[in-house]
């Protein structure tokens, strides 16, 4: 399929790179180390997650300097590791680390939703990155509300204020994407984010619509009633629901900041071949039919600036060979402007069959023969310092350590 260029990014790519020009020679440019655009440069990031503390802030309700001293230390040690972009996740459960408009506190920072952590988090987490050089893409889970009882949430969170915009699945609650209003309504909040902080990329993770609980069946057949029609099944719906949230995010976000970059990490297995012959050599379970995201189609759309599959499986696996994801991900993007970052697992590392820690480095030894890959984004940041740390150790010694960041 032939995509018609996008004349409006290139001028705006143009029109950033002249203004940048000017504020150099007029001395308007801010820090030394300010991060530069990325679309010239290999991707070297990492994921620094939020939801469950898992990386930052190690537990709710530290004092703002315990805060503010864990995440100065995970930067420093991206920066050891010659990575040159973070991606922090800014909106876990449909709640904010920054003062929105839509949403409340998260409860990650304080221990109670809604309680202001006495600084704004965002800022601090955009200016530190980039005061080290590192760009800094503000991560958002789109639909997920981490609860499993709307009566755990503030009295005016919106998911409480509008019962008709969720469902419940798996014994937690979600946005409903098939409802316009509460698609609209996320896209509010995360634009709210962009608008007001100096991002260099808005980063959508692998959470549309929920993952297959044992069996159960997503409660949307009375949303689909309302509004699928003209879809010959629910499936269509659903997929078609989780398009129009990445193609009108992609228009919004490039409105807003034309130099910043859009892009999604997806489960890495788009479909099979024995589901479709245009799908990889696997034998897993399908981002297009589990989850309802037609990955290929958004990078055939030119509807991301970049797609992050998480190919977490080893050169060999049964089921999932990184071996024959990687060339059919560098084929998927082949001939499009849209850049390929691989997801890597660095929190397998020493378990789950990720014994051998060469196995990270071996995986950048297969990209390199792919020349549609264009760099690599690690999950997650306490991971290469924890169990993966000998691993990346290799990483940047055999990829990593004659090269600029």
């Amino acid at each position: 399929m032939t995509r018609e260029p996008r004349w409006h990014r290139l001028r705006a790519d143009l029109l950033c790179l002249a203004l940048a020009s000017v504020a150099l020679l007029l001395g308007l440019v801010g820090e030394p180390g300010a991060a530069a655009p990325d679309r010239h440069t290999a991707m070297r990031g990492e994921w620094i997650a939020t939801v469950q503390n898992m990386d930052w802030p190690t537990r709710p309700g530290l004092a703002v300097e315990q805060q503010q001293a864990e995440y100065r230390r995970l930067l420093d040690q991206a920066v050891e590791h010659r990575l040159n972009a973070v991606f922090v996740q800014v909106r876990p459960n449909a709640d904010a680390f920054w003062p929105s408009r839509y949403e409340p506190w998260s409860r990650l920072l304080t221990g109670t939703q809604g309680r202001d952590p006495g600084y704004d988090p965002m800022r601090f987490l955009v200016d530190e990155a980039h005061r080290r050089g590192l760009r800094f893409h503000a991560w958002f889970n789109p639909y997920r509300i981490g609860v499993s009882d709307p009566a755990e949430l503030v009295p005016d969170h919106p998911a409480r204020m509008h019962p008709e915009w969720t469902f419940r699945y798996g014994g937690k609650l979600y946005y409903d994407p098939g409802v316009p209003a509460a698609r609209r309504f996320v896209e509010d909040a995360i634009m709210d984010a962009v608008h007001r902080y100096d991002v260099d990329g808005v980063h959508l993770d692998d959470f549309f619509y929920p993952y297959p609980a044992g069996g159960e069946q997503l409660p949307d057949q009375e949303t689909f009633r309302r509004y699928g029609t003209g879809f010959r099944t629910i499936e269509d719906w659903r997929r078609h629901n989780t398009d129009l949230l990445v193609s009108e995010l992609d228009g919004r976000v490039h409105a807003a900041r034309p130099g910043a970059r859009f892009g999604i990490s997806p489960f890495g297995i788009w479909r099979n071949a024995t589901s479709d012959p245009a799908g990889s050599n696997t034998r897993g379970m399908e981002s297009y039919s589990a989850i309802y995201a037609d990955t290929r189609k958004w990078v055939r759309q030119g509807w991301v600036d970049y797609i992050a599959p998480q190919l977490y499986w080893q050169i060999g696996h049964p089921a999932a060979d990184y071996a024959a994801l990687v060339p059919w991900w560098s084929d998927t993007v082949a001939g499009s402007d849209v850049d390929l970052y691989i997801g890597q697992a660095a929190y397998k590392v020493g378990g789950q069959g990720w014994t051998d820690p060469g196995e990270l480095s071996a995986h950048l030894s297969l990209n390199r023969r792919h020349p549609g890959v264009d760099g690599d984004i690690f999950f997650r940041a306490t991971s290469l310092t924890t169990n993966a740390a000998e691993a990346m150790r290799r990483v940047v010694a055999e990829h990593y350590a004659d090269s600029s960041r």
